[in-house]
């Protein structure tokens, strides 16, 4: 078959010139222009759908971030409402504990405080940073929400304790013995008036002459008289091996052999003996003759020891 030629007007020439090999020539511009074409069209989808990620991304972080934000406010208001719960309930099992004669807990002085710089931290750190720092102040607020439950057990077994100690719990040293501000407290002190360094074995509660003296626990009046340096002096058997004194009295308000209730008045602050340097009263408690700290034995809510509120919490 004859191959058709093709031919192009030359200005230059001034004639016809016969274009050679028309044929690959036109199918490889014609293939040159294709893939041109499906270049520019893949280059500029990839540009359109990265600029469209690039989009949603950012909405997205925006999003993620507002999400974040509202979570911290959560999550800051949650901290410091189980943290009130856990110290109130921590305060006191520790002192029920002690009340009932049963072994301290292994992480009763674990702190679990957070400053509320930590939180403001948070929302001042980077996005990253702020995520890192939010997951592990929430594994916190997770513990503090687990140690709560592990106190409210600890109560449970208070509770247990107390159906066999009901008596403890009546006669124990429990409330302040006078409604006075402590001065000296237990423990090794220079004595104003020996003036030399010397164990002090109680709570020195600064009161006025004639403020009311209240038994913190039932009781009977073993002792009534002057004791030396204490001045005035009255002791009371609580049972369970406890003892409580009085010293530095103005006036009895009971007699010897007599029972006593917890709050009932028993005397009346002063300034007797000659190792008082003013109004106040000498508070010490006892146990099978050994001294304690007394402020052990304030709990100012002296509902704790009422079986009713123990069922009820």
């Amino acid at each position: 078959m004859k191959i058709k030629k093709f031919y192009y007007y030359s200005p230059d020439k001034q004639k016809l010139v016969q274009i050679h090999n028309f044929i690959p020539k036109a199918i490889f511009g014609l293939f040159t222009l294709l893939i041109l074409f499906v270049l520019t069209t893949v280059v500029l989808n990839n540009t359109i759908l990265k600029s469209e990620n690039l989009e949603e991304v950012l909405l997205n972080n925006f999003t993620e971030k507002k999400l974040l934000g509202s979570e911290i406010e959560i999550l800051k208001k949650k901290y410091h409402k189980l943290y009130s719960k856990f110290e109130k309930l921590s305060d006191e099992t520790r002192a029920l504990r002690l009340a009932v004669n049963l072994p301290s807990l292994e992480n009763e002085n674990e702190n679990y405080g957070i400053g509320g710089s930590e939180f403001n931290n948070i929302m001042n750190a980077s996005f990253d940073k702020r995520k890192e720092k939010f997951n592990s102040i929430y594994d916190y607020v997770n513990k503090i929400e687990t140690n709560i439950k592990y106190e409210t057990s600890n109560f449970e077994e208070i509770k247990n304790k107390f159906n066999d100690n009901k008596n403890l719990f009546d006669v124990i040293p429990a409330i302040r013995p006078v409604h006075a501000r402590i001065g000296d407290r237990f423990g090794s002190r220079f004595h104003p008036i020996l003036k030399v360094n010397r164990m002090h074995n109680g709570l020195d509660f600064l009161s006025n002459t004639g403020d009311a003296v209240l038994a913190p626990g039932d009781g009977i009046i073993t002792f009534i008289g002057e004791k030396g340096g204490y001045g005035k002096v009255i002791k009371i058997k609580h049972g369970f091996g406890y003892e409580t004194l009085y010293a530095h009295l103005s006036k009895f308000k009971v007699k010897r052999g007599q029972k006593v209730k917890r709050g009932d008045v028993i005397a009346f602050t002063g300034n007797t003996g000659s190792l008082s340097t003013g109004p106040h009263l000498h508070y010490e408690v006892r146990h099978n003759g050994v001294c304690l700290n007394p402020r052990n034995f304030i709990f100012e809510n002296v509902k704790l020891f009422e079986n009713n509120y123990l069922v009820s919490n």
